[in-house]
């Protein structure tokens, strides 16, 4: 895996109000073997293992986030 890149302040409290309202939520994301993904899921928790921030779904699915693409209509790429 890639060294991890923590993602902008702002972005990340954009995600903690998602997680808050448990609202549901398009989220684009680069897989780790470089192509694209769309999961319809809510966030239900932020997290930091191994000093790497994730999301988690409610799908149980883990997204690192400095590979977010877009949520909820927001760019995560500068």
């Amino acid at each position: 895996m890639s060294n991890y890149i923590p993602i902008n302040c702002d972005l990340h409290d954009r995600l903690e109000i998602l997680a808050t309202y448990g609202k549901f939520c398009s989220i684009i994301y680069q897989e780790k073997n470089g192509g694209c993904s769309e999961v319809n899921d809510k966030i239900v928790d932020i997290y930091t293992k191994n000093k790497e921030e994730f999301i988690l779904l409610s799908s149980n699915q883990s997204i690192r986030l400095d590979r977010l693409i877009t949520v909820d209509g927001q760019s995560y790429k500068e």
